[in-house]
């Protein structure tokens, strides 16, 4: 590395008014000595650039010595999100320009033109930012080696998005074919938040290489984390029913000059919220925005465009706008709810003072008043340093398959040699040659059952040896199926004269008729028909609509998050109320302690209440809304062996209940029996419609393994059709196939994911120790209060259930004032 070159580097940042941080010194030098690594700092601190100074200099160093441009790729940026394609080419060809290196950087996605991607292949670009799916596409062409024997480097931004995920598999197969068409290339990785940092760089540089370098940037920043605090106290919380109620409050906070990010945590929520902010402004109406993944991407890219010129007062977002790129800052973010996790919530607040040496801050608007635990809960985690781990995912037979396919159809493979690249994976390291041999037979012959089906048989083996794609068509549909994102089937939103809006999920649309009006993309819609996978809409002017409800919007709290809220209470039974936000909600606290108790650390909460219900019991385990669901469901299980019973059941973040007509008295022996993890995944599978929960984790897993094709473009097919397809094999593997692999990874993927079973077994081994607050009520107390709602919305229409709750709230707080 010549001193000219870094000097050239180290101008351009003084002539931008900064100067180079030692970290991006440190990624620098560990670059230009040929090492990989993972860059962690915090958002906006410059880690793009201790990324990029690295390749610059290397660059400007060739260029001095040759004098020429060299053919080829030389670094590939891979970006978890096409939105974030188009700034990261920008900001990353503004420092080529600004040290003088004649570099073409230019972007690879699924949205790039056919011309465009053409030229890519036959003149590379010296710097492609592109996306796990594109390069994947990139290998599945027959001059993969070509293209890539020239490339240097490899940078994966935002990391922490795809480890954990079947992206971050797929990416990690890519990367390991890279890593042996072009010895000595470097890989580096970005992350914000992350608290697994080892495992996250040894997931990224693979089993295979060599130890990797971690830099760190400086120490996070403090966040300053403020709560909308409701002017009331209310004793009996219900979500979403503080929600937009406190829309006066945001409104004060954005009457300031500058841009503000509105995050909520599901898209319908992220509706409702553009909704209410436009009737009460409606002066506000040019500066507003909504951005989520199911609205029209032109209309996301208008959006994108506008908040990055400042045209915006306004954007309400989803995790469509998690991610920032450094150049783009806002002034205020709001966060709607509780953040539900530490990562989460820096992610969001990083978007703005997002450059260094700025301070973020974070207003976040509680929808009940227990989210005000959360919400301090995420304070003091954030100040602890304490942030979640992602753990990576192992053995995805499905991914390989795909990645095997995709092989086949570039320059092929030789079967040992592409198992000993397979094997130097994080993802792969433990797979054995059975299951090896077992993936070469599914993609050559689609396994024992589906032997005698061509259109199964995908891949074939030529006379040297070499596995190649089966024919061009085979091809062609494997690579319009390349990648790993699933999603339940969506249909498309379109104006009945032409104009297309965005995506709805199908089985929202199957409960409207024609004249129904539901709320979509800010705008009133009413529904005019539903024909050829696409809903036909106009205009309406009503007022009483429909929310979309899009699945995956049930975030679960996270360990962190769940241990601090734990000490808070536990720090409020002992009448010490540190925060700004436990001293709000005191009252509501004052009434659980005298009903019943205050949750704490090493302690189980369990509380028994009558109504004309039957009888309920409400335990409190604070696991997490999807560790509960299978709690909750193993619980009225056991219960109903020991005597026949049937119970309505509902869960929350905080814990569940069990309703049924009797529940009996349990001694220590019943309790602990109840708590028992030793047959935990049989009785977990014999206590659910575990074949149903299968099948329709199959059908994801089909897709990615390409068993299931989704239908040309524009000839999609809908969602019972792939159901139907993916069922019916389902059915026929289990029944002929029994050790189909596929077939055991989806009941494996429903424990881990689904029910998050290794999370349901450490908290019946905490349930099992702790110390049982058993409490027999007269009435809901405020924590089994929004349980009893929970469940209770799911059995009546949103304006019977409002006059209920309201009904059951002013009954609750009239016996909370006398007592």
């Amino acid at each position: 590395m010549s001193d000219l070159s870094r000097t050239k580097l180290i101008g351009w940042f003084a002539d931008n008014g900064w100067q180079p941080a030692d970290f991006q010194h440190t990624a620098w030098d560990a670059y230009t000595r040929g090492e990989s690594g993972l860059i962690h700092s915090a958002t906006g601190s410059g880690k793009s650039l201790a990324a990029w100074g690295g390749p610059l200099i290397e660059g400007l160093d060739e260029a001095a010595a040759s004098g020429q441009r060299r053919a080829g790729f030389r670094v590939l940026w891979i970006t978890p999100l096409r939105a974030l394609a188009g700034d990261t080419v920008h900001n990353l060809a503004t420092a080529a320009a600004g040290v003088g290196l004649d570099w073409r950087i230019e972007k690879r996605t699924g949205d790039t033109s056919s011309s465009a991607r053409t030229r890519q292949r036959r003149r590379p670009p010296e710097a492609l930012v592109t996306t796990p799916e594109s390069l994947s596409l990139l290998l599945s062409y027959r001059d993969a080696g070509r293209q890539f024997e020239s490339l240097q480097a490899v940078i994966v931004d935002e990391w922490h998005e795809l480890i954990g995920t079947k992206r971050g598999v797929q990416l990690e197969l890519c990367l390991a074919r890279l890593r042996r068409l072009s010895p000595g290339l470097r890989t580096w990785g970005l992350s914000a938040t992350l608290g697994n940092l080892d495992e996250a760089r040894d997931c990224l540089l693979g089993a295979g290489s060599e130890a990797g370098r971690l830099v760190e940037g400086p120490p996070a920043r403090p966040i300053d984390i403020r709560t909308l605090e409701p002017d009331t106290d209310e004793r009996f919380p219900w979500a979403g029913h503080l929600g937009t109620r406190l829309i006066n409050g945001v409104i004060a906070e954005l009457e300031g000059s500058g841009s503000c990010l509105l995050f909520t945590n599901t898209r319908s929520q992220a509706e409702l919220w553009f909704e209410s902010l436009v009737r009460a402004r409606p002066d506000w109406i040019e500066g507003l925005g909504l951005h989520h993944g199911s609205i029209d991407r032109s209309l996301r890219d208008r959006i994108e465009a506008g908040l990055a010129a400042g045209e915006f007062r306004c954007v309400v977002a989803t995790a469509s706008l998690d991610l920032g790129v450094d150049f783009a800052p806002v002034d205020r973010v709001i966060q709607v709810g509780s953040p539900k996790g530490v990562a989460r919530l820096a992610q969001r607040a990083g978007r703005s003072g997002h450059q260094p040496g700025r301070r973020s801050t974070v207003l976040c608007v509680p929808t009940n008043a227990l989210e005000m635990i959360e919400i301090a809960a995420a304070r003091r985690a954030w100040a602890a340093g304490e942030v979640e781990a992602r753990r990576p995912l192992r053995n995805s037979l499905d991914v390989l398959a795909q990645h095997l396919v995709t092989l086949a159809a570039g320059d092929g493979f030789d079967a040992d040699r592409l198992y000993t690249e397979v094997r130097d994976t994080h993802a792969f390291a433990e797979l054995d040659t059975s299951a090896w041999q077992w993936t070469l037979d599914f993609i050559t012959r689609g396994g024992p059952v589906l032997a005698a089906y061509p259109d199964f048989q995908r891949v074939v083996q030529d006379a040297e040896g070499t596995y190649r794609i089966a024919g061009r068509g085979h091809a062609s549909r494997h690579r319009m199926g390349i990648g790993t994102i699933t999603s339940d089937a969506a249909i498309a939103v379109c104006y009945q004269g032409g104009g297309h809006i965005g995506t709805i999920e199908e089985s929202f649309i199957a409960r409207l008729r024609p004249g129904d009006v539901f709320l979509f993309a800010g705008r009133s819609l009413a529904l005019v028909r539903v024909r050829d996978l696409t809903a036909y809409v106009r205009r309406s002017s009503a007022r009483r609509q429909a929310v979309p409800r899009w699945q995956g919007g049930r975030l679960p709290l996270s360990t962190a998050l769940a241990d601090h809220v734990l000490a808070l209470l536990a720090e409020a039974a002992e009448g010490r109320f540190e925060t700004p936000e436990m001293a709000a909600i005191r009252p509501l606290l004052s009434v659980q302690a005298k009903w019943s108790s205050l949750p704490r650390p090493g302690a189980l909460l369990i509380e028994r209440t009558r109504s004309r219900e039957g009888e309920h019991l409400f335990i409190y385990p604070f696991a997490g809304r999807l560790a509960h669901e299978g709690l909750a469901t193993l619980f009225a299980w056991r219960l109903g062996q020991q005597t026949p019973a049937t119970f309505s059941l509902s869960v929350n973040d905080y814990g569940f209940e069990l309703l049924g007509h009797t529940i009996p008295d349990m001694d220590p022996a019943g309790w602990q029996a109840l708590f028992d993890g030793e047959d935990l995944v049989d009785d977990l599978m014999g206590a659910m419609n575990a074949s149903e929960l299968a099948r329709r984790q199959f059908r994801d897993i089909a897709r990615v393994a390409g068993l299931v094709f989704q239908g040309y473009p524009g000839k999609g097919k809908s969602a019972r059709q792939l159901q139907a397809s993916s069922g019916l094999m389902f059915d026929t593997i289990d029944r002929y196939d029994p050790d189909n692999r596929l077939i055991h990874q989806a009941r494996r993927e429903v424990l881990d994911s689904g029910l998050e079973v290794e999370r349901v077994r450490t908290a019946l081994q905490q349930m099992a120790r702790a110390d049982r607050l058993i409490h027999t009520t007269d009435r809901f107390t405020p924590l089994a209060f929004p349980l009893w709602a929970e469940r209770l919305r799911n059995r009546l229409t949103t304006q019977s259930w409002q006059d209920r709750v309201a009904r059951m709230v002013a009954q609750l707080e009239k016996a909370a004032g006398r007592s």
